[in-house]
């Protein structure tokens, strides 16, 4: 163990109150991506009494780490002052926050490392289990108790940053939302069009466009400059500036995918089914979607938005497997006069640009918040 390290056992107890009230509310779960989230566990005819308890500032982790890749889930309670969660959870405290303050911890935990770590002290035949005898067993550096609320007023100064940057591009959406309805779906009678305005085939109004990946088995295609949106790099917002993979010049040429540039959408049609993203950047894209370009891509982007929704409510109790050209041609839309097109462009441009670039500065500020997590070794 390195000189300022510690191990966590004397500084954390477990915790084990029942829910012997029987309360049903704030049922929880866990996610790996250190949160929780509101369970959707069927709970009809459950026993809620033998749930566990778990109050703000504690923590919550799932011992069993057999079927969640290569993270833990695990999370710090701070947005309710009560929760309940499963029995087969483990809950835990700090005993003493003088010595060690829950945020600090919490921030441990986030480090890809402490997954790693976790993941390869994992036991077990059938289960892989991380215990409160491993977790105890965890080591950290604990330096005074100023210093951590210095790192833990840092680290938090860039979470607000990023949510602040997140809510005013989701205001910034719904502005763009609202005035392509009220362009183009409020009041439009489809049996009464205007003039110049048609109803058409969703692929008569936008051109499908498909993707590849080049041979996995040939290095030089891999790790380029050019990214390389699959729908594991959807995001939460309009844009993806960055994607998991990359290939090069190279692979671009040996694959049956095409550069495709900025502001292109993409729709998933595997996998996560329906989703869509705007590349923030030139990208290639693989097979696993379609790319959708016309002469306004905004319209074009609130369109497919649209058209995906009505997919989707179309098919309830259905479950996609995946979206082929055929579920784009059974789609109607209303395409307006090119002119007006190109006037909503025009119109929600700088909408679309000031979203982008706070994707960009949120995307900074991850990573500095990443670097931040990276050098509490040194501490």
């Amino acid at each position: 163990m390195r000189s300022n390290y510690r191990q966590l056992g004397p500084y954390i107890r477990e915790v084990d109150v029942r829910n012997t009230a029987g309360k049903e509310e704030n049922l929880l779960g866990v996610s790996t991506q250190k949160v929780f989230i509101v369970s959707i566990a069927n709970t009809v005819g459950t026993d809620f009494s033998k749930y566990k308890v778990v109050k703000r500032g504690q923590f919550t982790y799932v011992p069993d780490t057999s079927r969640r890749g290569d993270k833990i889930g695990l999370a710090m309670l701070d947005h309710l002052d009560e929760g309940i969660v499963s029995s087969a959870y483990t809950v835990f405290e700090i005993i003493n926050h003088n010595d060690l303050l829950p945020e600090y911890l919490m921030m441990w935990f986030r480090r890809p490392e402490f997954d790693r770590y976790a993941r390869y002290m994992s036991h077990g035949s059938v289960r892989e289990i991380f215990g409160w005898e491993e977790m105890c067993h965890v080591e950290l550096p604990i330096p005074t108790l100023e210093k951590q609320k210095e790192i833990v007023a840092e680290y938090n100064t860039l979470v607000n940053r990023i949510k602040l940057n997140e809510e005013l591009n989701r205001k910034l959406e719904e502005t763009a939302q609202a005035i392509y309805k009220h362009w183009f779906v409020e009041g439009v009678d489809v049996e009464n069009l205007p003039e110049g305005w048609m109803e058409k085939s969703f692929t008569e109004v936008v051109k499908l466009s498909g993707g590849g990946t080049p041979n996995t088995n040939i290095p030089t295609f891999w790790n380029g400059e050019i990214p390389f949106f699959t729908p594991a790099d959807v995001s939460k917002g309009y844009y993806s500036i960055q994607t998991e993979k990359s290939i090069t010049d190279a692979g671009l040429k040996n694959c049956n995918t095409k550069l495709y540039p900025k502001n292109t959408v993409f729709v998933t049609a595997r996998g996560t089914v329906g989703a869509i993203s705007i590349a923030g950047c030139e990208m290639v894209m693989n097979q696993s979607c379609y790319a959708l370009t016309g002469k306004y891509q905004f319209f074009i982007h609130q369109l497919t938005r649209e058209t995906m929704s009505k997919l989707k409510t179309e098919a309830v109790g259905a479950v996609f497997g995946a979206l082929v050209t055929k579920d784009f041609d059974a789609q109607f839309v209303i395409k307006p006069p090119i002119e007006l097109q190109k006037e909503f462009d025009n119109k929600v441009s700088k909408l679309y640009d000031y979203i982008l670039l706070k994707t960009k500065k949120n995307q900074k500020l991850t990573e500095l918040k990443e670097l931040l997590l990276s050098k509490m070794i040194q501490v």
